[in-house]
């Protein structure tokens, strides 16, 4: 059974798709008398267009839905990957909206089917060439040290992530920025030229940092927030480091590895 995050994504798609449809199929019935006033081959040519452009329409969704259930990559996934970050998700947000479904759970699904389709078509990445993109806000509100402009600085205390992270970063030979916001995030990514993104953020900001970074592949990881956004967040390393390991091996699993 699919993952409920996976389940929004799928049940918002399949209605768009039906809603679609049913527009199209509608707008195509109401002029269907006046086609045949223009030509009488030209309600035949309309609806063989339309059926084309549906049929098309259906079978790239059947296509997204069977690689996200499978969990490997099924003929075009990293074409599949563009459709989902630049066409569907914003479909998905309106689609969403009027059915009642938060912004919030659908950039979680966003994050969760992009990090599948990411997994799915995974080429291995040298280790200097992936970049760990990670928030400001992890580091302890109270630290008088900026790590903004070199993490090397950060004195391993232990009151936040951002030890861990730097440990991790030497372990495994990768560049780890930390990003204010926006903008710096973006500096980064456009200095380090990497093949690959571990990024950790909010929904907010890891839906929009992944449409920025397209065709990038990016594995968002959502912080948690135990005192609220944007103030002394967290993060689950073992999931930092399960995605190094993925991304360094080419997709393969490692040993320990968990999806």
């Amino acid at each position: 059974m699919p993952e409920p995050k996976k389940r929004i994504f799928i049940g918002l798609i399949v209605f768009t798709v039906f809603l679609i449809t049913a527009i199209t199929v509608g707008l195509y019935l109401i002029p269907y008398i006046g086609l045949r006033n223009i030509h009488p081959l030209a309600p035949a040519v309309v609806c063989v267009t339309m059926g084309l452009v549906i049929g098309t329409l259906i079978v790239g969704v059947a296509l997204l839905i069977t690689t996200l259930m499978a969990g490997k990559e099924i003929f075009f996934a990293s074409k599949l990957r563009g459709v989902v970050v630049e066409v569907l998700f914003p479909i998905m947000i309106v689609v969403g909206k009027l059915l009642g479904i938060s912004k919030e759970k659908i950039q979680q699904s966003f994050v969760e089917v992009n990090n599948l389709l990411v997994r799915a078509k995974c080429n291995s990445s040298r280790p200097e060439r992936i970049l760990l993109l990670m928030p400001h806000c992890l580091q302890f509100s109270d630290c008088g040290i900026k790590i903004t402009s070199d993490v090397n600085k950060c004195q391993a205390c232990g009151k936040c992530k951002i030890k861990d992270l730097v440990e991790l970063a030497h372990r495994y030979k990768v560049h780890l920025s930390v990003a204010t916001g926006g903008t710096l995030a973006r500096r980064r990514v456009a200095e380090a030229k990497p093949q690959a993104i571990i990024a950790v953020a909010c929904e907010r900001d890891l839906t929009s940092g992944i449409q920025d970074s397209y065709p990038l592949p990016v594995i968002g990881i959502l912080n948690d927030r135990p005192f609220g956004p944007c103030f002394n967040t967290s993060v689950d390393i073992s999931k930092v480091a399960e995605a190094l390991e993925f991304l360094a091996a080419g997709g393969r699993e490692t040993r320990g590895s968990k999806r």
